[in-house]
């Protein structure tokens, strides 16, 4: 069973998102000039590296060494692609690649079938939270060419992630997509990909749904997916502004069964640190938006408590067959989960991952 990390390549430059910021502006500021918003509130957050240009294959190899050494097994990368435009892809191809030549090591891609904020921090709460500007809008057409690239450029390479000899694609926002398709043409349009990448020599495919709505969990098997997961699914969304990390984690542990027995799908169990997107919204004194990026805040998180709630994951992952296991994320710093070394705890996120798989 192969433990995995989401990575977020959003730590280079990139000219058609930075096009959208003020001259030099990096996500880096963001994290920097975060400020607590109240008392206890761990900001802003301290990364021990500092920052780093992940587009560079030096400082991917550390990365990539240090992932191994604390026993995760393959990133999975943010992959932004709508209708042919890619963005933030240096991490992946000048960073990632380069380096992965002279180290063992395995990725994969899940379909960020968003685009990145354009404004950053967010100072509106009364604006959409997710502006159409952003969706990604697909179709049968689309996907195919979408398949086409990512088999061609991605799932030919020789340290791409294969579960069962099957290469791993997942979908970010698996609803989204199949109000976009439609059931009928995400279902023929999955099986015409399959035919494709088999035509071309390029195998299997392992299709992964992320957080899809309850409608459609029963539709997923029938429509060609192989597993059931989700991103970072620790939160109550609509609960309370501070919720307790040990109480949260436990609650969402408690629904994974649900979601594998609605679905007929095995379920991959995603484990976050924590969550904290404050670094990415405008301060607004006592005034909380009830959305994103404002609210919620896990409070209450350690490395011993994130440990038990990973080994639990893992603990269910070999019990119920399930062919990997996520964390969200390695390096998601603006949401406040990630498991570089921080100024606070040190090492101690990637200690607590060598001690929820010792015995395993």
């Amino acid at each position: 069973m192969k433990l995995g990390a989401y990575y977020y390549p959003g730590w280079h430059a990139c000219p058609i998102r930075d096009a959208a910021f003020p001259k030099g502006w990096s996500e880096w500021d963001l994290l920097e000039k975060a400020a607590p918003r109240f008392r206890e509130h761990h900001q802003p957050l301290q990364p021990l590296w500092n920052r780093e240009d992940e587009a560079n294959p030096a400082v991917f190899a550390k990365k990539i060494a240090t992932a191994q050494e604390y026993g995760i097994d393959f990133f999975t990368f943010a992959f932004y692609w709508s209708r042919g435009k890619q963005l933030l892809q240096g991490a992946l191809d000048h960073g990632f690649l380069p380096a992965v030549q002279q180290l063992p090591f395995r990725f994969a891609l899940m379909w960020a079938n968003r685009m990145p904020r354009r404004v950053l921090p967010v100072k509106d709460p009364h604006a959409a939270l997710i502006n159409p500007q952003r969706l990604v809008y697909t179709d049968p057409v689309d996907f195919m060419a979408f398949v086409k690239h990512v088999g061609r450029q991605y799932f030919s390479h020789p340290s791409y992630l294969r579960l069962d000899d099957a290469a791993y694609l997942s979908i970010f926002d698996t609803t989204f997509f199949l109000r976009q398709m439609g059931v009928d043409h995400a279902r023929s349009a999955i099986t015409e990909a399959r035919a494709w990448l088999k035509r071309e020599g390029l195998g299997r495919l392992h299709l992964a749904a992320i957080d899809p709505l309850a409608r459609d969990w029963r539709l997923l098997q029938s429509l060609g997916f192989n597993s059931i997961t989700h991103y970072v699914f620790l939160p109550e969304w609509k609960g309370q502004w501070l919720q307790d990390y040990a109480t949260a984690a436990a609650l969402r542990a408690r629904q994974w069964q649900m979601y594998s027995q609605e679905s007929g799908l095995p379920y991959c169990p995603s484990v976050s640190p924590g969550w904290d997107a404050t670094p990415r919204s405008s301060e607004f004194g006592r005034e909380k938006p009830r959305q994103y990026p404002w609210w919620p805040i896990i409070t209450g998180t350690t490395p011993q408590l994130f440990q038990l709630a990973l080994r639990r994951a893992l603990e269910y992952a070999r019990s119920n067959s399930s062919p990997c296991c996520h964390i969200a994320s390695w390096n998601e710093w603006t949401e406040g989960h990630y498991l570089e070394p921080d100024g606070k705890f040190g090492y101690g996120w990637l200690e607590a991952v060598k001690e929820a798989r010792s015995g395993l």
